[in-house]
């Protein structure tokens, strides 16, 4: 059973850090896609970064170019996104997903709240 759990959001000041985790399990995550989604109020959800397992190749979304850094750890069997020089606009529900049969990405974490703000 593949399972994705997200944590390690909260309220941070602009300008500051968060680093998420996204934990999996009923999987070995190093040979599948994962990818970080976002979505805010009253907003579609998009894609913030994803990473491929088989070699570690990652993807960035323009907005976060710079500030955003994803990676891995195959013996925790966890993905991070660490997240620097946040700004207001970042606020969001952060989402882990990874990959099913059909091409697209049918698992989901519940999503970890992260607000950016003063």
């Amino acid at each position: 059973q593949v399972q994705l759990v997200e944590s390690g959001g909260g309220l941070v000041q602009p300008g500051g850090s968060l680093r998420l985790s996204c934990a999996a399990s009923g999987f070995t995550l190093d040979t599948y896609i994962i990818g970080w989604f976002r979505q805010a109020p009253g907003k579609e959800r998009e894609g913030v970064s994803c990473i491929k397992g088989s070699d570690d190749s990652t993807y960035y979304a323009d907005s976060v170019k710079g500030r955003f850094t994803i990676s891995r750890d195959n013996a925790k069997n966890t993905v991070y996104l660490q997240m620097n020089s946040l700004k207001p606009e970042d606020t969001a529900t952060y989402y882990c997903a990874t990959v099913g049969s059909s091409g697209d990405y049918d698992y989901w974490g519940q999503g970890t709240q992260v607000t950016v703000s003063s």
